[in-house]
């Protein structure tokens, strides 16, 4: 039996994060779909909700303001969710000097959290794409165009962009959190070879607004329930590379854990919320989100079970294997007992 339960485990977790990607590379080679993209000048709402952005709102402001992109054309809500610092007085500053119809700030005067902000916001925007951005990251200045040009096929409903994460000399990072998100857009862009991504870049996406449904209130990942939604609509979630939004590299071991716990929370509440996507017969992409997301929500319990396993298999290979989990979790304990001294404090997680 441990034999059994522990080369299981070991498939399990070889196959989320490796066997997965040569699946993926062969697919693509075989079945690739292309996109008819073309340069086309649609309406488009670009919404930001923002809680307490005081550091960020004026930058952020500014660069949607310099996009490349017909200002008769753009529509900027600001959705503020109860800010108590001078998030709201920034933002209407920046706004005073702008054509009332160009920008709009919205208030909640009581915290209601980012779902509620989107849903505040697409109650006013008249685009025909909504683009959905963050308050910290900047834009890259024709990201808005990127993100259209893919919207010109009528098959695609969602449109995910790039996020670009920069070290401290402004170049693209190269450690560790660097080097698994560029693993992660690798897959995100065969993924939309071949049919559609699983999700969406958070800080930087677009959605058809007739395809756009309102989120449920307290919705942990709008950039994966909304595009979800859209897959099961017959439409498809794509990723362009050339749609680039940039943002520093998290350096903080507990910032980095609170984000990556929350996108577990987010993923077990997309279960909940649209069960079907578990049907292959309702899911046209159930390969797709079963290795991508359902296969990394069972990662951490294989791994328990491959060191529990191993524990009654201690002789010839299967010593070296606990020996190798010992030394791993031993550095893993050590890392977060003595944090790297640049590391910065834990960020205040924005709304």
């Amino acid at each position: 039996m441990a034999t059994a339960i522990f080369w299981t485990a070991l498939a399990c977790i070889v196959y989320v994060y490796a066997g997965y990607p040569l699946v993926l590379v062969l697919w693509r080679r075989l079945a690739r779909r292309t996109i008819q993209k073309r340069d086309w000048e649609p309406s488009v709402s670009l919404v930001i909700a923002m809680h307490n952005e005081a550091a960020n709102v004026h930058a952020r402001l500014r660069n949607c303001f310099d996009l490349d992109y017909p200002p008769d054309k753009l529509q900027i809500i600001v959705s503020l969710d109860a800010p108590s610092d001078d998030t709201e007085g920034l933002a209407r500053a920046c706004a005073a000097d702008r054509p009332a119809e160009r920008i709009q700030v919205l208030r909640s005067p009581v915290r209601q959290g980012k779902a509620a902000a989107i849903n505040r916001a697409m109650a006013v925007a008249q685009g025909e794409i909504v683009v959905f951005a963050d308050a910290r990251q900047q834009f890259d200045r024709r990201a808005v165009r990127a993100l259209t040009a893919n919207l010109a096929d009528p098959t695609v409903g969602v449109v995910s962009g790039e996020l670009i994460l920069l070290d401290s000399r402004g170049q693209e990072a190269g450690d560790g959190v660097g080097l698994y998100w560029r693993y992660e857009k690798a897959l995100r862009l065969m993924e939309a070879n071949i049919h559609s991504v699983p999700g969406a870049t958070g800080a930087i996406y677009a959605v058809r607004r007739e395809l756009f449904d309102p989120l449920p209130e307290g919705t942990v990942l709008d950039d994966v329930l909304t595009p979800m939604r859209v897959v099961l609509k017959g439409k498809r979630v794509v990723f362009e590379p050339e749609a680039r939004a940039f943002d520093k590299v998290n350096d903080s071991p507990k910032s980095e854990y609170v984000k990556k716990r929350r996108t577990l929370m987010g993923n077990y509440e997309l279960l909940t919320l649209l069960p079907q996507l578990l049907l292959p017969w309702r899911n046209p992409i159930f390969v797709q989100f079963v290795s991508h997301k359902v296969g990394r929500l069972l990662v951490p319990y294989c791994l328990a079970a491959l060191l529990i396993s191993n524990l009654f298999l201690r002789r010839g290979f299967y010593l070296m294997a606990l020996a190798a989990q010992v030394l791993f979790y031993g550095l893993a304990c050590a890392g977060w007992a003595f944090p790297p001294r640049n590391a910065h404090p834990e960020a205040e997680e924005t709304a």
